[in-house]
């Protein structure tokens, strides 16, 4: 397993009965994680610094129940990379903070290349990866097909530094995108995806992971460039192995390299707790 230990401004408290205790710089957040099936708490009078907390609804969804007022949205810093987040509806932050590991990664890979790379980032989400890949000084293609997440990679991307480097925005179907691509003759040397159990495109196009997954790789295939650099899948659907990832990257991709697969996790603060988060897996040259 990658454990993202690496933060200053993130870091997890505690954890017990289902649910997280973080902090976001600051901010002291409660969120379920499915993960969490021990009892006990490690820390028991940290959970009282709590801000807000997650609760999901016995109907689905659920809501954030405020013990203090927050601001709507704050900054919080890896490294060099500036990230804003804020709650959101289903748990959510806006940021992945065990997805660290893989910008660490991407950062290495671009930086060491030494020559330009053209990265196709799709389910780009609010841009963690763009942002990571454009500070280490790749031309980016951000695409997504929600306007707000690529909004808010834009300010990502701006809150970094960044705003002046190459960073394509686009909202869309990352299907039609890529066949698109195709058709033109546009190619990649590093392709990014993470994607979703269930989604719908920007005009309702159904996604279902195990149904599309291979196809879209296999698409993905035909816009990598030459002398391509890397291939990055991630993914929280419950129920796939990392193995399984690696096995649709070694069908697809025939120029050599290595593969690799494994899980990502975050560590607890003052213990050898290991939270885990997710999956990849990797192709590089």
């Amino acid at each position: 397993m990658e454990i993202a230990k690496n933060w200053k401004d993130y870091e997890i408290l505690d954890m017990t009965n289902g649910e997280k205790l973080e902090r976001w710089g600051n901010i002291y957040l409660i969120r379920p994680d499915p993960q969490i099936i021990w009892k006990e708490k490690t820390f028991p009078e940290k959970w009282k610094k709590a801000n807000a907390k997650y609760i999901r609804s016995s109907t689905g969804g659920g809501a954030w129940n405020y013990k203090n007022k927050l601001p709507e949205s704050w900054q919080i810093h890896y490294k060099n990379l500036t990230f804003l987040v804020k709650p959101m509806g289903f748990k959510h932050t806006g940021l992945f903070p065990e997805q660290a590991v893989n910008w660490d990664w991407m950062i290495e890979k671009i930086q060491n290349a030494g020559r330009p790379i053209k990265v196709l980032n799709l389910f780009a989400y609010t841009g963690g990866a763009s942002v990571a890949c454009s500070y280490a000084g790749a031309s980016v293609c951000h695409v997504d097909s929600s306007k707000g997440m690529v909004t808010w990679a834009k300010e990502n991307v701006a809150a970094s530094g960044l705003a002046d480097r190459k960073v394509r925005y686009i909202v869309d179907d990352v299907v039609k995108f890529v066949s698109r691509e195709i058709r033109r003759g546009n190619t990649y040397d590093a392709i990014i995806m993470d994607p979703p159990s269930y989604g719908r495109g920007t005009n309702g196009e159904v996604w279902k992971f195990e149904e599309n997954l291979p196809d879209l790789i296999s698409l993905c295939s035909k816009v990598l460039s030459e002398k391509p650099l890397f291939f990055l899948i991630n993914s929280y659907t419950t129920g796939i192995s990392s193995i399984v990832l690696e096995n649709l990257l070694r069908l697809n991709i025939k120029k050599g390299g290595n593969f690799s697969h494994g899980e990502i996790g975050l560590p607890m603060t003052d213990s050898k707790l290991i939270l885990p988060c997710g999956i990849y897996a990797r192709w590089e040259d």
